[in-house]
């Protein structure tokens, strides 16, 4: 809990952050004590240009992205700026105020990157965890406000791209959107947008042949996403054919031995689809690599996209 001495010493840190001179090590100094401070984002979101401030830091480095030339220390800066977006994204009283203000467009540029230079790359994990900051209380309003932008896309971009922990981040913030029922519904509502996430989640797992304990995070949030989807009728159908043999056989085995969770999910995963019978098609083992294949196997679905898609704009 903060007290009256952190207040003296966190408003000077606030007005520092207008002065350019004094911002970077501001943006440094507030970045480690956002933690000590529950209330730090009404305190940056109400301050008179400090968030302007911040957006301009995020602005700055534009041209640094392409070509590719942002160093570390333009990177560590920019990421600090970011975190404090993490702040006010995660505090209640100012989640909804930066969902309004749309913030999130500034990310984008940031989560289109495709350079594997770590400074990307932490540019990248960090911009993920302003999202992340948004979604991880379940919030309808939250869902549908992202299911308005383009995060959905970015985030399965970054899922296919990215480094295992921008992958991990993507991927949690893919699941709680589909936990949302809207969320759901939108990724279902036609076979185009359920394939797209479907073969970049079997992406990132289908080629494991083991999983280090680092990945145990990222495998987690692969299988309640897959799990989460079979939760729909068309989808269950769909991943009868294109669930990655990784999840039917005993490829993670050991790797979930102690996740019971995990078990649970994939247990629960495999019931869904029919696997605990064994009815596995060695045939269609590229079809979770090809959607144009997929959705030869699905006519009723393809069929419904024209009525789904007077539905759903995005």
């Amino acid at each position: 809990m903060s007290n009256q001495s952190d207040i003296q010493e966190i408003y000077p840190l606030v007005y520092q952050l207008t002065i350019p001179e004094q911002s970077e090590n501001a943006l440094l100094e507030l970045s480690k004590k956002r933690e000590e401070f529950p209330d730090l984002a009404p305190v940056l979101w109400y301050s008179y240009g400090v968030m302007a401030a911040l957006l301009q830091e995020i602005i700055a480095i534009y041209p640094l992205l392409s070509p590719p030339t942002l160093s570390f220390n333009a990177s560590n800066r920019v990421c600090n700026a970011l975190a404090l977006l993490q702040c006010v994204a995660s505090h209640p009283e100012t989640k909804t105020k930066l969902m309004n203000a749309h913030i999130e467009l500034y990310l984008y540029p940031f989560l289109n990157t495709s350079s594997k230079q770590r400074p990307f790359e932490y540019l990248r994990l960090t911009s993920l965890g302003v999202i992340g900051a948004l979604v991880k209380v379940d919030d309808p309003e939250v869902v549908n406000f992202l299911l308005q932008t383009e995060i959905f896309p970015l985030c399965l971009r970054v899922m296919g791209s990215g480094s295992e922990l921008s992958k991990t981040v993507a991927t949690f913030i893919i699941q709680k959107i589909l936990l949302d029922d809207v969320g759901l519904n939108y990724v279902c509502a036609t076979s185009e947008r359920f394939y797209m996430l479907s073969t970049v989640l079997s992406s990132m797992i289908s080629t494991k042949q083991q999983i280090e304990p680092s990945s145990i995070r990222l495998l987690k949030h692969v299988v309640r996403c897959y799990l989460r989807l079979s939760d729909n009728p068309k989808a269950r159908d769909a991943l009868k054919i294109c669930l990655p043999d990784t999840l039917k056989d005993q490829t993670f085995a050991s790797a979930i031995k102690n996740e019971e969770s995990v078990q649970k999910w994939l247990q629960a995963l495999l019931k869904n689809v029919g696997e605990n019978n064994n009815q596995t098609n060695v045939n269609n083992n590229t079809s979770s690599q090809s959607t144009t294949n997929n959705n030869n196997n699905l006519p009723t679905w393809h069929n419904n996209n024209n009525n789904n898609n007077n539905n759903n704009n995005n």
